[in-house]
Order: structure tokens, then C-alpha cells, then sequence
């Protein structure tokens, strides 16, 4: 029975909150090979850097026309005021944005790693 209440309470528990902001990318070419994690940095790949946060960590951000993308945290950054988050080239296109403005206005939301479709987890 206490089982069950927890579980229960677990499932009733609210969802991390969102923090708006701006997005800008970053590619191989206009910073170094290495993210901060160590991994490479790879355009193709639905990762970010943000000032805080645990590598590995997922976060879905949200485009202002709803579109939306899953990212792991694997750098550090932006270093420019008022940018909440670099997005790699390969995420920040899947929001559909005009690359060459490089900015975007979006919602960051921390995801359990348990939400996120096999398909799209990392290995």
C-alpha cells in the first residue's frame, strides 16, 4: 500500500519549470573542437551549452511557434550577455529558424531522461 501512495505522489509531482530566454548556435568552426564535457563537438548532433547545469542533462526547448527540440548538455556557455543557451547547429535548425540572424527567443525546460523516446537517447 505505501508503495502505491508513493508512486502516486511521484507521478503527482510538477514538472521542472521553464525558463525563457534566447537561443544562439555555435559550430566547430566558431569555437574549439572539444566541448567542456570533453566530447567532441559535433554539428549534427542535439546538444547545448549552458552556464549551469550536469553534462548529460536533457532539456527540450521550445521555439515562440511551438516547435520544439530535445538538446543534452555537454558545454559551457554562452559567454554573451542576455543568451541562455548555445544550441549546436543541428538543434537550432530543427527549430526552423533564418540561420542567419542566429538567434531565437525559446523556452528551456529540464526533462527526465525517463520522458525522452528511445530513439533520441544517447548512448
Amino acid at each position: 500500500m505505501l508503495s502505491i501512495f508513493v508512486i502516486v505522489l511521484y507521478a503527482l509531482q510538477p514538472a521542472a519549470p521553464a525558463q525563457d530566454g534566447v537561443a544562439s548556435y555555435y559550430t566547430i568552426a566558431s569555437s574549439s573542437n572539444l566541448t567542456a564535457s570533453g566530447e567532441a563537438m559535433v554539428d549534427e548532433a542535439l546538444t547545448c551549452a549552458m552556464i549551469s547545469g550536469n553534462f548529460g542533462e536533457h532539456y527540450r526547448v521550445t521555439s515562440e511557434d511551438g516547435r520544439s527540440v530535445v538538446v543534452r548538455l555537454n558545454d559551457r556557455g554562452p559567454y554573451i550577455e542576455g543568451r541562455n543557451i548555445d544550441l549546436s547547429e543541428a538543434a537550432m535548425r530543427a527549430l526552423g529558424p533564418d540561420l542567419q540572424k542566429g538567434i531565437l527567443k525559446v523556452s528551456i525546460q529540464r526533462i527526465d531522461e525517463k520522458s525522452i523516446p528511445p530513439l533520441f537517447q544517447s548512448n
